[in-house]
This record gives C-alpha cells, sequence and structure tokens, in this order.
C-alpha cells in the first residue's frame, strides 16, 4: 500500500518536460523537472537509506552537473525502490544516451513513451536515439488506415481513452432519455441522433483505451543491450549465424524456450537470441 501511495505522489509531482529541441540537436539535452517522492521517517529511519525525493534531488544535480554516471545511479535507486513514472523513465533515458548507453536509452524512452504515447519530446528523443543505432532494417509497409489508427490511439493515455469513453457514455445515456421523455419532435429527433453519435465516439474511445492497455502490459516488444550479437538459426550456441544485430535494436519476440527467444525484426527476418541479449519493454 505504501508503494502504491509512493507511486501516485511521483506521478502527481512530475511537472512537464521543456519544450523539445531542434533536429540538429543532441538528444537528452532536456531534464524533466519534478519532485520524486518522499518516504516516511520511519521507512527512512529503518533503513537509513535515502528518501527517494533525496534520491531525485540528488540525480538531477549530478545531470546538471554532468556526472551522467552518477545520475543514472541515483535515478535506478528510485527504480529499485518499485517506483516509476513517465519522467523518471525519460530523464534515466537521458542520462543513459549522455553516458553512451544507447540500448538502455532507447528501452526507458520507449518505456516512458509507453505511459505517455502522446508526448512530443519523449518520441523525438527516442528518435534520435534510434537514429545512433548501427543496425539500417528496412520497415515492412503498413496499410496506411492501421498506421493512422495507431497515431490518432497515441494521442493520448489509456487513462484519457478511458475517461473520455465514460464520458461518451454518459452523454450516450442523458441523450437516450431526451429521445424518451422529449415531447416535441425536433427534441427527439435531436436526442436520438445524438446518442447514435455518443454510442459510436463511445466505441472507438473504449477501443482505442483496449488498444493502449495491450500496449503497456505487451511483453513481445524488446531492445537488444549487447553491443553486437549473432542472431542463430535455432537455440542452440553452435547453430548457424543468420545476422547480426547491434545495441538498441527494437525486437519483437514470438517464442521462448530455455533461455533463448525467437524474435522478428522490423523487415520480417526470424532468428534466436539468447535472453540475457534483450530486454524487454
Amino acid at each position: 500500500m505504501k508503494r502504491l501511495i509512493l507511486f501516485l505522489i511521483l506521478a502527481w509531482g512530475v511537472g512537464e518536460a521543456r519544450s523539445q529541441q531542434p533536429a540538429d540537436t543532441t538528444a537528452a539535452d532536456t531534464l524533466a523537472e519534478a519532485q520524486a517522492p518522499a518516504t516516511t521517517g520511519e521507512a527512512s529511519a529503518a533503513t537509513g537509506a535515502e528518501t527517494p525525493e533525496q534520491l531525485w534531488d540528488r540525480a538531477n544535480e549530478a545531470y546538471v552537473n554532468g556526472d551522467y554516471h552518477a545520475a543514472t545511479t541515483a535515478y535506478e535507486a528510485i527504480l529499485d525502490r518499485g517506483l516509476s513514472s513517465v519522467k523518471l523513465y525519460y530523464n534515466l533515458g537521458n542520462s543513459c544516451f549522455k553516458e553512451g548507453r544507447l540500448g538502455e536509452a532507447i528501452l526507458y524512452y520507449n518505456r516512458a513513451l509507453r505511459m505517455a504515447p502522446g508526448n512530443d519530446d519523449i518520441r523525438y528523443n527516442l528518435e534520435v536515439a534510434e537514429s545512433r543505432t548501427k543496425d539500417n532494417i528496412e520497415q515492412i509497409p503498413e496499410f496506411f488506415l492501421t498506421q493512422w489508427l495507431r497515431s490518432v490511439r497515441h494521442v493520448m493515455s489509456c487513462t484519457a481513452w478511458s475517461l473520455l469513453s465514460l464520458a461518451a457514455l454518459m452523454c450516450a445515456l442523458v441523450l437516450f432519455l431526451v429521445y424518451l421523455l422529449a415531447r416535441r419532435l425536433s427534441w427527439r429527433k435531436g436526442g436520438f441522433y445524438g446518442t447514435m453519435v455518443a454510442v459510436v465516439l463511445f466505441i472507438a474511445t473504449t477501443s482505442f483505451a483496449m488498444g493502449e492497455r495491450r500496449e503497456m502490459l505487451d511483453q513481445t516488444q524488446a531492445v537488444v543491450m549487447s553491443l553486437s550479437t549473432a542472431v542463430k538459426s535455432s537455440p542452440d550456441k553452435s547453430a548457424t549465424d543468420l545476422f547480426v544485430l547491434h545495441e538498441g535494436t527494437r525486437v519483437e519476440i514470438t517464442g521462448r524456450l530455455e533461455g533463448w527467444c525467437e524474435i522478428t525484426i522490423a523487415d520480417g527476418k526470424k532468428g534466436w537470441l539468447e535472453e540475457k541479449t534483450i530486454e524487454t519493454i
């Protein structure tokens, strides 16, 4: 229960990230300004450790002073407490990028983007980080309608779509009552057509909320963490090397077997990687 309260305080206390940097600048030039949650004095005295708030302040100060390793260590210490938020992942991605830890930076940017899919700063930094990867993989073309619907769905988070769907449902109920109870024909017509529109909006927003939730809980997307790793034809170290992937490349896990993962990359190629070489988003 305490961890849940601490998580809610962290998410509430996080400020907005600064404006997006121009395309010719380095990613991670901005740092999310936020206040980390504080643990109770009793818990702090029991452990003798820094509170999450102290860790947050120390991490931000280290980042501003250019000590990115210390900043990364402090941010990770907050994660080890079981706390997370959009801005914590965003700042951690920034510090990892500055350290040259490209795989971890892309991993944390992706985690932040799952929690805030409409955040342009996170998406921009992720694109810059991915442009630094060695693997130039051509993605299989996607049907334009599917791509457009995904972009619309990513405008808001799962929570926002859920709230919007509830509002649409309430409007549908109110308008339906107008249709049933109104005496004037014009009001009844307005109530009927308004109900139809509200129902359509409810269905659309609910499907978007469900889609965002599925994506947040998806355990099939992963990032290569090793500097380079050979993709095998079967889950065996002595198997034939099919191709090589490098740090930061995103893969989809399609199967698991005794410490190995069957993966698919953006161009459709498949193979097997040791589970320890990738990290699930």
